[in-house]
């Protein structure tokens, strides 16, 4: 049975986010809302979770995962950017936009790309996810909570306690989320590609 926590939207109480990850570090899967939909989120380290988190979403190796960042200075660690890639990074974080990146050896090769040795990576500007990830002090690994069959991202933290109580550990109610995915940029080759308009706007990143 998923615990259900609710929150603040604006001051999300800390020791129910202290549950919230220490069920990650348990090996958990979490719903958590974000700046653009609730998003399943795991522990980076755990192949089990990673694999139920994986099987939930009903996606193979191929489909690519996001790193969850509290900010950039976690960014060396995960990913490699040159400088001019860092300062698009600058400008579009936090918000709702996921970057495509070359994957460092830290990151461990079952969630990153099997064939591009790529990961993505964002930095979410939603009180509650900064706060967890906070709480958890490294990123977590995530996916867009669209179900098996379903076409659009789930929304209703109820819904979500109702459908997934038995497979997921927590699910975190802060409210609804926006209803758009994040904007996918790809910097992968050294280039800079948009793979997906979604929420977050092009043009104060000068790629309109």
């Amino acid at each position: 049975m998923a615990q259900y926590f609710e929150v603040h939207p604006e001051h999300p109480q800390l020791r129910l986010l202290k549950q919230a990850a220490d069920i990650l570090r348990a090996g958990g899967v979490v719903a958590l809302p974000t700046d653009s939909s609730y998003a399943l989120v795991c522990h980076l380290d755990d192949k089990a979770a990673v694999d139920r988190l994986r099987r939930l979403r009903g996606v193979d190796e191929r489909h690519h995962l996001t790193l969850l960042c509290r900010d950039l200075s976690e960014l060396a660690n995960y990913a490699r950017v040159d400088n001019q890639q860092y300062r698009l990074l600058k400008l579009a974080t936090p918000g709702p936009y996921t970057f495509i990146l070359p994957a460092t050896k830290e990151v461990p090769r079952r969630v990153s790309h099997p064939s591009r040795r790529t990961i993505g990576l964002r930095v979410p500007d939603h009180r509650t996810a900064q706060a967890l990830l906070a709480e958890h002090a490294q990123p977590l690994l995530a996916t867009t909570l669209i179900l098996p069959g379903d076409e659009e991202a789930l929304n209703d933290a109820a819904e979500i306690r109702a459908r997934l109580e038995k497979q997921v550990q927590a699910v975190i109610d802060a409210g609804p989320c926006p209803m758009s995915p994040t904007t996918v940029i790809d910097m992968s080759d050294g280039g800079v590609t948009v793979v997906r308009q979604g929420r977050g706007e092009l043009e104060p990143l000068g790629l309109d």
